[in-house]
């Protein structure tokens, strides 16, 4: 079972150029696809319905979308109704199998003055896949503040370690008609977390490094697939910056809950993309 996860910076590349159609094209044999920066009414691509154009470019897939900001442009009368449009910025997920729930957990913020702070949040979808119901998160943090990262990290990994216990999106849904939803123990949370390897942040998701048994698989912290497959050097990126093409930094991951670490088959980023001034990381789990 494949995994890919990409920050598509609102379908523009490093040329400058809108494709969303490229983006999927580096996609192309993923089974669960996790999607950030993905823009309705945004000005950066023209204010294109990307979420659509996502949409149509994978026609056999189940999908949800997030918007964690949501910001009103302008409205209009339209066919004697008013219509607004709305800038929105958000996570998506995409699955082969339906996606029997979805949550969009909003993550902790403080005001800045100065620099750009969006709401920031994680995009919950429970998969009903061939090898049993599965969880998968899109998450993209804060893109400033160190102190706002590890506060989101925290609150991330309480829902997510948490989920059984607090029951999901719904549980008791047989009063209404619906089905009973499965409350799965794996995940999988992938995304654009803004932080490097070894950093603060990154040790609050997956714990310090022990000098003797380095991170072994625990309770309460997630795995790197990249760093278990040996994929996560001092040579890694996943980001390039557009105005300085020399400068990369690793800032896009693929966590694993503990009991999944067995199943990891393999791990990699995508250096060969160019959709995106960030670069898609791949998993591959025996699902």
């Amino acid at each position: 079972m494949k995994f890919a996860s990409y920050n598509i910076q609102f379908g523009v590349g490093l040329d400058g150029i809108f494709d969303p159609d490229r983006i999927a094209e580096s996609l192309r044999g993923a089974d669960v696809i996790a999607l950030q920066e993905v823009t309705r009414g945004w000005p950066n691509n023209g204010e294109v319905d990307l979420v659509e154009r996502i949409v149509s470019l994978f026609p056999d897939f189940h999908w949800v979308y997030g918007p964690a900001c949501d910001i009103h442009r302008s409205s209009a009368r339209i066919d004697g109704r008013v219509v607004d449009l709305r800038a929105q910025f958000g996570n998506m997920v995409l699955s082969r199998w339906p996606i029997l729930t979805n949550r969009m957990l909003l993550l902790p913020r403080a005001r800045t003055y100065e620099k750009l702070n969006l709401q920031r949040s994680a995009s919950e979808a429970v998969i009903d896949a061939p090898g049993g119901a599965i969880r998968v998160y899109s998450v993209h943090l804060d893109h400033v503040s160190p102190e706002e990262r590890i506060a989101q990290i925290r609150y991330l990994k309480e829902r997510v370690f948490n989920f059984v216990s607090e029951g999901g999106a719904v549980t008791g849904a047989v009063e209404f008609g619906l089905p009973e939803v499965p409350l799965p123990d794996e995940f999988v949370i992938m995304g654009d977390f803004n932080m490097v390897p070894g950093s603060p942040e990154y040790c609050e998701m997956t714990g310090r490094d022990d000098y003797f048994y380095g991170r072994p698989a625990r309770h309460g912290f997630a795995i790197d697939a990249l760093a278990r497959c040996g994929r996560l050097t001092g040579d890694s990126y996943s980001w390039i910056d557009a105005n300085r093409p020399s400068e990369r930094k690793h800032l896009d991951y693929c966590f694993l809950s503990p009991g999944l670490a067995p199943r990891l088959k393999d791990a990699s980023v995508d250096t060969g993309a160019a959709g995106s001034d960030h670069l898609p990381v791949w998993v591959d789990l025996d699902w």
